[in-house]
């Protein structure tokens, strides 16, 4: 079944430079650029003189100098995380040495649910597991600097510990990696949960920020209405999973190729992920049987 997005294939900015997309906020692009990181992640300066960045990025000498260069002669006051992928928030640990700002946002990684043995490593490979910050945010906390305010937005789905950063004064939102304008995004058990990023997109189409800013990519214009969108694209995925099953498809490998056709080799990885967590959830709702817990190499057939 075709997506029904159409997705914002814009790069924001050159690795390393930084460009002010707004009267107060400032976006660095990280040189890390892949078919998952499109041109890499996105960091932002929010304020003028007391500074807050959000999103660091991943653990990359040039990028923290950028950053560096970006805020030189200003005071970074705080620097927040949405989440601790490795492309987000490694290179916090640099620049909280460096600025000796508060480190703030995401808690510490953990899964959507109880990990099976064989998802340790993966999830070891994914995640940021030396963060620690120095207070962990929860839904409506605020930080404030001058001319500028961040309040904290639960939003799991694509981790367990997903913040969005709403800023008022320009009546926008930093939406880290749960919604982009360039792709859908991955979910991907056991850190992700489909039926968690359900419900925060539904909680995301109650607010009224004009604009959000994602971790990759440019802006999310008419927000609301995109993110409609995504969950009409991910229940009309879901409806062709179910009817791959009913036409006899029963793991996860034949189910992408039949949905995918076409698809980049280098996301096919992605894609079974992404099915994973559909079927993950539809066990869960009691609309797929499978033998024990959900697993990636497992066998699937409608209830």
């Amino acid at each position: 079944m075709a997506d029904v997005i159409d997705f914002d294939t814009n790069p924001p900015a050159m690795a390393g430079e930084c460009v002010r997309v707004s009267p107060l906020v400032r976006r660095i692009v990280a040189n890390n650029p892949g078919p998952i990181t499109f041109t890499g992640t996105c960091s932002y300066v929010v304020g003028q003189g007391q500074v807050a960045i959000i999103d660091p990025g991943p653990d990359l000498p040039e990028h923290i100098d950028a950053l560096l260069a970006a805020v030189r002669g200003e005071t970074v006051t705080h620097i927040l995380v949405t989440h601790t992928h490795r492309d987000h928030s490694p290179a916090a640990q640099a620049l909280r040495a460096a600025t000796g700002a508060k480190l703030i946002g995401c808690g510490p990684h953990r899964s959507a649910r109880a990990l099976a043995v064989d998802e340790i490593n993966l999830l070891e490979a994914s995640s940021d597991k030396d963060y620690r910050p120095d207070w962990e945010m929860r839904e409506g906390d605020i930080v404030a600097g001058p001319g500028w305010s961040l309040t904290a937005i639960e939003t799991p789905g694509h981790m367990a510990n997903h913040l969005a950063f709403s800023f008022p004064e320009e009546n926008t939102l930093f939406s880290g990696d749960h919604v982009m304008a360039w792709s859908t995004t991955v979910i991907a058990p056991p850190d992700g949960s489909m039926s968690d990023f359900m419900a925060s997109l539904d909680k995301l189409r109650t607010r009224d920020e004009e604009v959000y800013w994602p971790g990759h990519g440019g802006p999310v214009r008419e927000p609301q209405r995109f993110v409609r969108a995504l969950a009409h694209h991910r229940r009309q995925r879901e409806i062709s999973i179910l009817n791959r099953l009913a036409a006899g498809d029963r793991t996860i490998p034949a189910i992408v190729a039949a949905i995918y056709q076409g698809l980049r080799p280098a996301l096919i990885g992605a894609a079974g992920l992404s099915v994973f967590a559909h079927l993950e959830d539809l066990v869960a709702r009691g609309e797929v049987m499978t033998e024990g817990f959900p697993t990636l190499d497992g066998e699937y057939r409608l209830a």
